[in-house]
């Protein structure tokens, strides 16, 4: 499930230094969307490339109808946001018979734009206010005035794929929550608060929601070979490693083995942090959607997974690709279900695998070596798991 972050940057957090401050370390920590007033958004334009949702602030519902006009500021924002100086925020007080909200009105028009609603959650009838402007709102944003979970279950439980579910939250921690209630969570969350380093911590916890924690085993090595030259490639990421991390290539896709990030030092090379030596052009990598890559494919721009000894991932970009011609080791392997998988490496000492003894050149791998692997039992096509037989040896 892909989370997000959300910004508000509107009038209620002060003039337009204080909101281009929080535009701005938005813009920088990599938040998905800033929420400003309509008049901003040319403004928020100039400052960088984020989506921006707009608030209607006049409280003209119908001005709605215009947002696509040229002369609108509007018309330059992804998504029209109502609610604010209406019902949503019990500006307006809230009709019995929701058929009569000006808000909902507003959001049933058609548009060639995404529209949502931003709903104060002050007591159960605003819960149902939410709900049925979830039906017509491709974003429906929730606040509540002291931050609980209850409302935010109800909510969860409730409305179902037909919108991006957004919960207010003042700190790093309560989107954290938000995104783990009920196990589903929230979809995204819309930050408010001053503090550059909870927006920057508040990213930090969408990026970890959006992760997957891999289960890693040994394998048994059968064999280490030479096997002559081939192209070898190393990626080269634009992102530091950390000394346990590293990536997942393999020949065969439903066994691919940790190779180490280029982190330590060596008496004949210099460290290289950004890189891992992955093997030959033939072999898969690992990406971050949990699917694989030929090596041959990578170019610059593309994400790769890194992950740690412990299974945890995250994604860097590449930043280049080296193909070489080197000289190679193949290298068999036992998975724990007895199959037996394959990869090429460069035979170098500079190349480090993960083994149940510690970090391992593979100039120094023997057989009978426990090789850290990650087994999937299923096949691929163009990098997806199917479920069908495919033969790989």
């Amino acid at each position: 499930m892909t989370r997000a972050v959300w910004v508000k940057a509107d009038d209620t957090v002060g003039d337009w230094n204080d909101r281009r401050a929080r535009i701005t370390t938005a813009l920088e920590a990599g938040a998905d969307w800033v929420l400003v007033d309509e008049d901003d958004v040319g403004r928020v334009r100039e400052l960088g490339d984020i989506n921006v949702a707009a608030f209607r602030t006049d409280g003209d519902v119908t001005l709605v109808d215009d947002a696509e006009s040229e002369d609108d500021p509007a018309s330059q924002a992804d998504a029209i946001i109502v609610g604010k100086n209406g019902e949503g925020d019990a500006t307006i007080d809230l009709p019995e018979d929701f058929s009569g909200s000006a808000d909902l009105s507003t959001l049933r028009r058609d548009g060639d734009f995404d529209r949502g609603a931003y709903v104060r959650i002050l007591g159960t009838e605003y819960e149902r206010f939410a709900e049925t402007a979830a039906e017509e709102a491709d974003h429906t944003i929730v606040v509540g005035e002291d931050w609980t979970i209850i409302p935010l279950e109800n909510l969860i439980a409730r409305i179902g794929e037909e919108t991006d579910l957004v919960a207010g939250v003042t700190s790093a921690e309560e989107a954290k929550t938000a995104f783990e209630t009920l196990e589903i969570g929230s979809d995204a969350v819309l930050l408010d608060s001053d503090d550059p380093d909870e927006i920057r911590k508040t990213v930090e916890v969408r990026d970890e929601a959006a992760r997957e924690s891999l289960d890693l085993e040994y394998a048994e090595v059968l064999d280490v070979e030479r096997a002559g030259s081939a192209d070898r490639v190393c990626v080269d990421t634009g992102s530091l490693l950390e000394h346990d991390e590293g990536m997942l290539v393999g020949s065969m896709s439903r066994g691919l083995v940790f190779v180490h990030g280029e982190t330590a030092e060596s008496p004949y090379v210099a460290s290289r942090p950004f890189r891992v030596n992955a093997g030959a052009v033939h072999a898969y990598v690992r990406t971050p959607d949990g699917g694989t890559k030929y090596l041959s494919e990578l170019q610059s721009g593309d994400e790769v997974q890194v992950v740690d000894l412990q299974g945890n991932t995250r994604e860097a970009i590449v930043g280049r690709v080296k193909i070489e011609q080197r000289p190679m080791f193949r290298i068999a392997l036992e998975a724990a279900n007895g199959d037996r998988v394959e990869t090429l490496l460069q035979n170098a000492e500079t190349i480090k695998v993960a083994t149940a003894d510690g970090r391992k050149a593979v100039t120094d791998l023997e057989a009978g070596d426990e090789m850290l692997l990650y087994y999937e039992d299923t096949a691929r096509h163009f990098g997806e798991a199917v479920e069908e037989s495919i033969i790989e040896k």
